[in-house]
């Protein structure tokens, strides 16, 4: 994504939504967040991605996460497509528990570099592409993810991904390949011996490999 690299600043821009005009800052306030766009309204995948982002709100709520989304259409269709990913859903209700921005202009979609070349509307209009955005309470972006427009999002993984950001930003440690909240995490290389069990009182264990080096060291937190 040009220009938007980890831990840069995200753009506080302004914008209309469901919920009214934001300011995005404004928006987070001392929360993490996760901005995420969708090609266009009334197209299958996405109704199936915001229906399935209704129903684990509440997972990224309890981790202190402000959902937003993000589709170019305008608010009112937006409006009327949320009846439809609702329903989708099995439910009467006519709003999601989160705002969608109205980005009918693309404006934030150039700015922030998530339209699709390859996919476009009926009137040759390139739609977005299916970006992923986590931001820190400092404003800085922690994580960006790119799909095409063709291929749906993977809400589990992105709970999973806010799981370990979270904690990696609280403690000396990184999470290793398809690890779970509970599960051992892996002492990270710049830590010393003497330090890591300073600050690890249930233990480091090590994994002997045939280089002999003890980089793979694990703890239990």
């Amino acid at each position: 994504m040009p220009g938007l690299l980890l831990g840069d600043e995200f753009p506080n821009f302004d914008a209309d939504t469901t919920i009214g005009p934001i300011k995005f800052h404004d928006f987070l306030g001392s929360s993490w967040g996760i901005l995420f766009s969708h090609p266009k309204d009334f197209t299958p995948v996405c109704t199936t991605e915001l229906a399935c982002a209704c129903r684990v709100s509440e997972e990224f709520t309890k981790r202190g996460v402000k959902m937003i989304a993000l589709s170019v259409d305008s608010v009112e269709d937006h409006h009327s497509w949320s009846k439809d990913v609702m329903g989708f859903n099995g439910s009467s209700a006519g709003s999601l528990p989160f705002p969608i921005i109205a980005d009918d202009k693309r404006l934030l979609s150039v700015q922030l570099g998530m339209l699709d070349p390859d996919e476009r509307d009926k009137d040759g209009m390139p739609l977005t592409a299916r970006c992923v955005f986590v931001i820190g309470p400092d404003k800085r972006l922690k994580l960006s993810i790119l799909y095409p427009a063709t291929t749906g999002r993977n809400f589990d993984e992105l709970l999973r991904v806010i799981d370990s950001l979270q904690l990696t930003a609280q403690k000396k440690v990184a999470t290793p390949v398809d690890w779970k909240p509970g599960e051992k995490v892996m002492v990270i290389p710049s830590l010393s011996e003497a330090e890591a069990a300073a600050l690890f009182p249930n233990g480091v264990t090590t994994t002997e490999v045939p280089s002999g080096k003890k980089y793979l060291r694990y703890t239990q937190l």
